[in-house]
């Protein structure tokens, strides 16, 4: 059998924000990648910066697949087979139509407190903050209490559906102080666009299985869609060392 197996970064390849230790990295290469039948893969949110950092510099030649940004930037066997962005996909018009909404709408909002990058603008994705990025850690922290409490940032999340239904956006609330804006479909099953359903020149010869495992699993949880797609088998895991103990018993024992 030809199996792929796919893995989340935080949470379950490193602990959240932390670099890969070297017996996670020795088991993914030197284990599991090496059975003759085994692909590997990486599928992260962050950004290929962000994935260098925590998995290792040369991430895209060591593992078969590197999917940053849920795979809107995705490499293969170290070679890059696409890279897409929000103003490609939607188009510098509506681009501009929805910052200038939303900085309206942040100018008469009326919070205890703003401060200062109330978007950034990422490749796949906007992020909105009613109180502005460039607040303090107090401030994130008691903001957060009022938006629980005020609804500051659902209520805004739903105005915004509603004015630009037409764009077929999602929006995500994380975090403490802002909440995401990208197209519908580019959660990590976005990834699944350059794994074959069949053999295929370009992408390779298709899988007989594919795996993924990851952490935030649940509904809400941006492991959720993949977790539950039909062509994949999802598997919940705790921490990394759950990961390579679920690993184990699967693949190679």
């Amino acid at each position: 059998k030809n199996i792929l197996v796919l893995f989340d970064v935080d949470g379950t390849l490193t602990l959240p924000r932390q670099k890969i230790t070297d017996d996670m990295k020795n088991f993914l290469i030197n284990s599991l990648k090496a059975q003759p039948n085994i692909k590997v893969g990486i599928v992260g949110g962050s950004d290929l910066v962000k994935q260098r950092e925590q998995m290792g510099d040369n991430v895209t030649d060591e593992f078969d697949y590197s999917f940053s940004e849920n795979g809107l930037v995705a490499y293969k066997d170290g070679e890059l087979l696409a890279k897409q962005s929000i103003q490609a996909h939607l188009g510098e018009n509506n681009i501009k139509e929805l910052v200038n909404f939303v900085l309206h709408y942040i100018a008469d909002l009326d919070i205890p407190i703003k401060r200062g990058t109330f978007i950034e603008f990422r490749n796949g994705m906007l992020n909105i903050s009613p109180i502005g990025r460039n607040c303090s850690k107090d401030e994130r922290n008691e903001y957060e209490k009022y938006d629980l409490q005020h609804k500051i940032r659902a209520t805004m999340v739903e105005v915004l559906k509603e004015k630009f239904k037409h764009l077929d956006l999602c929006f995500s609330i994380g975090g403490q102080i802002s909440f995401d804006v990208f197209p519908k479909g580019w959660d990590k099953t976005y990834c699944l666009n350059f794994i074959p359903i069949e053999n295929d020149e370009k992408l390779g010869k298709k899988y007989d299985e594919i795996h993924f495992f990851g952490d935030k699993t649940f509904e809400g949880g941006n492991d959720y869609e993949i977790f539950t797609h039909p062509r994949v088998k999802g598997h919940t895991v705790t921490n990394p060392d759950d990961t390579k103990n679920q690993c184990t018993s699967l693949f190679l024992s």
